[in-house]
């Protein structure tokens, strides 16, 4: 791709992630959101009003264009339209994928990211039938009946397919939170995070959660499954954002960053969601033409251990090239902003911390779906 139709992603920030009905239980969608949109003004040196347009994503917020309040509360000219962009647990790395192909069609910049409140979601109900009482549903349907699965059990039945042990997924996880915990510890996030609500740091990761301790989880979902709660990521609240300029606005800022080399998004049998990241991965590099062995850093979203091991398997990825910092199992797991919080972490390693090369991105979503995308330092 020539550096003239370049999406350069310059600045980038996330809160904290918190356990929902914890430390940040008390702030809406968009307090998640507004703190990160104006960071990632500031720290790109962006005059609010080139901003072009904002794209959030969002799974179970309150609704009213949750990217338009949120960019409002941020304080952004009312001039700044906004778009809120629901694929499931893939919408904050879809809505960076859309602010690329805006910025290519044109834009000069656009924010870009998600946001998830978990603890302040509205709860929904069916309509009542025949006078009674309305009926409250835990959550919207992924797919028609009945390939409409839970995803815990989803991916059970993922790793149980796939041939992946207990042990493997406990040990997965253990790892997951013990660099979580020693990257936190050691001031690794800071740079990126932005403190909320009176929390300065992820509240989730264990750095004492051993596969020992791990392996007396009973099973989650099924009585035979492999699956737990110490093996799988926790329900969350925070939120993600980065500022995706062209390639003029990127030389007129004067900043390094990743320039979006392609991103894919894929549809898979509903029945087995979290094998979505596998062919939107492949189409990605195959878009970039760089095969996976020469990508620096990997960051998938770790739903569930056995999820991720799985797809590495079937990718032939080393797990220990994923996450090399944490991920979703120790960090948490913000429905509408993880994909985002994914490029977060790319940014953060790539170029805050001078890595350098290129970089990949991926995450499954309810319903069968995957999106991949692979960046460049630049």
């Amino acid at each position: 791709m020539g550096v003239d139709g370049s999406a350069v992603v310059v600045a980038v920030a996330r809160t904290p992630i918190g356990t929902a009905g914890h430390a940040l239980a008390g702030l809406s969608v968009e307090q998640l959101a507004a703190p990160v949109l104006g960071s990632v003004i500031d720290r790109a040196g962006l005059d609010p009003h080139d901003v072009d347009e904002v794209v959030l994503g969002n799974c179970l917020g309150p609704g009213g264009n949750v990217a338009r309040v949120s960019a409002l509360a941020a304080g952004l000219p009312s001039s700044v339209p906004a778009l809120t962009v629901d694929r499931q647990c893939a919408s904050g790395l879809a809505a960076v994928g859309l602010a690329a192909h805006l910025v290519r069609g044109g834009a000069s910049a656009v924010l870009a990211g998600g946001a998830e409140s978990a603890s302040t979601a509205p709860w929904r109900s069916w309509p009542p039938e025949d006078g009674g009482e309305p009926v409250r549903y835990e959550r919207a349907p992924f797919a028609p009946a009945p390939a409409d699965v839970d995803m815990g059990l989803a991916n059970d039945l993922l790793a149980e397919e796939a041939g992946v042990t207990r042990e493997r997924q406990d040990a997965y996880a253990a790892r997951s939170h013990r660099q979580a915990a020693a990257a936190r510890d050691a001031g690794v996030f800071d740079r990126e995070v932005v403190p909320v609500g009176g929390l300065t740091r992820d509240e989730r990761p264990r750095a004492g959660l051993t596969v020992e301790r791990l392996s007396r989880f009973p099973a989650a979902f099924r009585p035979e499954g492999t699956v737990t709660a110490g093996n799988s990521c926790g329900v969350s609240d925070g939120a993600a954002a980065v500022a995706v300029v062209s390639a003029e606005m990127s030389q007129r800022l004067g900043l390094p960053g990743l320039r979006v080399l392609s991103s894919a998004t894929v549809g898979v049998d509903p029945t087995r969601p979290g094998r979505g990241l596998v062919p939107a991965v492949r189409l990605a590099l195959e878009r970039a033409g760089a095969p996976l062995d020469r990508i620096d850093v990997v960051e998938l979203n770790e739903a569930f251990a056995g999820q991720v091991l799985a797809c590495c398997d079937e990718l032939d990825l080393d797990p220990d090239r994923v996450c090399v910092e944490g991920g979703a199992l120790a960090l948490g797991h913000p429905w509408g902003a993880s994909g985002a919080v994914l490029v977060v972490r790319l940014f953060s390693q790539l170029v805050a911390q001078g890595a350098g090369g290129l970089g990949l991105a991926a995450i499954a979503a309810g319903g069968g779906q995957g999106v991949a995308m692979v960046v460049e330092s630049c």
